[in-house]
């Protein structure tokens, strides 16, 4: 069966600030109470996913959550008018406003595991959203992140749609940004490969000091279960609790995969070689892994520029190309690694640079922009055309982003009751441009 990786990015929401919610997400503390540009921040995302569209990349767009999310702060006993209920958030608990107003769904690498119909016993896609149960301002995205995915993946004879594991942290899912998938050809039985922080139940394994591991064994293995995998095509690898607690709070900030190339740092994985072994034994011998040294770069120089929270490619040129933030060119030692990458042809056959300083500065790079998710050609028709890139849609979502976002938001401005009117007025052109339906709790 022929298919091809399709990639959804998640649009920056309006309310895109810096309030420094991701504790173990270096970049996210660092710039803590600094002014957002929710304007840019959407823009340069958009015009990511328009390169990629013009490059011959199936390119789509996953709609942010509604923010502020008033439907929390009333579960947790704010009453009124929903103008009220942001008043008197603001002044007695300003750091739940703050997480309610989290435009964090915009990393959409963390908003589901999906497994594509070659690997599933059903012949159909499988999406589970994830819990995110580690940060509370991500673990109340689940619900509408579910029903973005149908809207936008609406075919049942085609795609099936989970609920989210339990939330509770014996199941923390941190969905795609912990899970890769290898294979030959993309429409061919490939090998998912999940990466977990912690066993939940078992605590005689290696686990991080400082930083959570938000990720656990069970909700990788129960995330096999729900999507009908054969586990003799599954991989499962913890990642080394060291590097949690220098920053890397999912393996996408220390590796990244596609078809049969692994990239990934020295230090990424407890019991590496015993990785590298299982996957190349599953993937028939046929296998690249290009392992990044400590003193080639450090683990710190990988999360400050997000070498690894890249995309790496298939393109229609048939070039493997990987997609870098600036950071990575503007590091110096990061930079001269990409440089031999490149000379010594080891797989990857070029870069492109992409400025997402606003994205960046929270924590998130190109990988965490998007979700992965492998179609066969009548899938691909099946999926909601109006979210697809395309220059008419390019165009469109530019000028309602002129219409609808702040140039600059700080802290203080999340209890401004304009925001949520700005934000939901916004919405509901999206879901008309976007053709969602009724997604959003205020539309209901």
């Amino acid at each position: 069966m022929k298919a091809l990786e399709a990639n959804f990015d998640g649009l920056v929401g309006p309310t895109h600030n810096y309030s420094g919610l991701s504790f173990g997400n270096v970049a996210s503390a660092i710039n803590q109470a600094a002014p957002s540009n929710p304007k840019q921040a959407a823009k340069q995302g958009l015009a990511k996913m328009k390169a990629l569209a013009d490059m011959g990349m199936v390119q789509g767009v996953l709609a942010p959550q509604e923010r502020p999310d008033i439907k929390t702060l009333r579960q947790l006993g704010f009453t009124g008018s929903d103008q009220y209920v942001i008043e008197q958030a603001a002044k007695q608990a300003p750091k739940v406003l703050a997480a309610c107003c989290s435009a964090s769904s915009m990393w959409t690498a963390n908003a589901a595991t999906v497994s594509p119909s070659a690997d599933t016993s059903d012949g159909r896609v499988h999406f589970t959203p994830a819990n995110l149960t580690n940060k509370f301002h991500r673990s109340i995205e689940h619900e509408v992140t579910g029903r973005i995915l149908k809207a936008t993946f609406p075919d049942a004879k085609h795609f099936v749609h989970h609920s989210s594991l339990p939330s509770v942290e014996h199941f923390g899912d941190e969905g795609a940004a912990n899970h890769t998938r290898f294979c030959h050809e993309y429409g061919e039985q490939g090998i998912e490969f999940f990466v977990y922080g912690r066993h939940a139940f078992d605590t005689r394994h290696p686990a991080p000091k400082q930083f959570p591991a938000r990720h656990t064994y069970e909700a990788c293995d129960a995330v096999v279960r729900l999507h009908h995998l054969d586990s003799g095509n599954v991989v499962f690898a913890q990642q080394n609790p060291d590097v949690i607690d220098q920053g890397v709070f999912h393996n996408d900030v220390i590796a990244v995969g596609n078809k049969d190339i692994l990239f990934c740092h020295e230090q990424a994985f407890l019991n590496q070689q015993g990785v590298y072994d299982e996957l190349t034994e599953k993937m028939a011998g046929d296998f690249t892994i290009i392992e990044v040294p400590t003193s080639a770069v450090s683990v710190d120089d990988a999360v400050s520029s997000y070498l690894f929270n890249s995309q790496l490619l298939s393109v229609p040129t048939g070039e493997t190309m990987l997609v870098l933030p600036e950071e990575c060119r503007d590091n110096s030692k990061v930079w001269t690694y990409v440089q031999q990458l490149l000379a010594d042809k080891r797989g990857i056959d070029k870069v492109e640079i992409f400025d997402l300083k606003q994205s960046m500065a929270n924590g998130g790079g190109p990988a965490c922009l998007r979700l992965r998710v492998v179609l066969s050609e009548e899938e691909r028709q099946a999926v909601n055309p109006a979210t697809l890139m395309n220059d008419k849609l390019f165009n469109r979502l530019n000028q309602w982003v002129d219409k609808h976002y702040r140039d600059q938001l700080m802290e203080a401005d999340l209890a401004d009751p304009k925001l949520l009117d700005e934000s939901r007025a916004a919405l509901d052109d999206l879901t008309q441009i976007l053709s969602l339906g009724a997604i959003y709790p205020f539309q209901r």
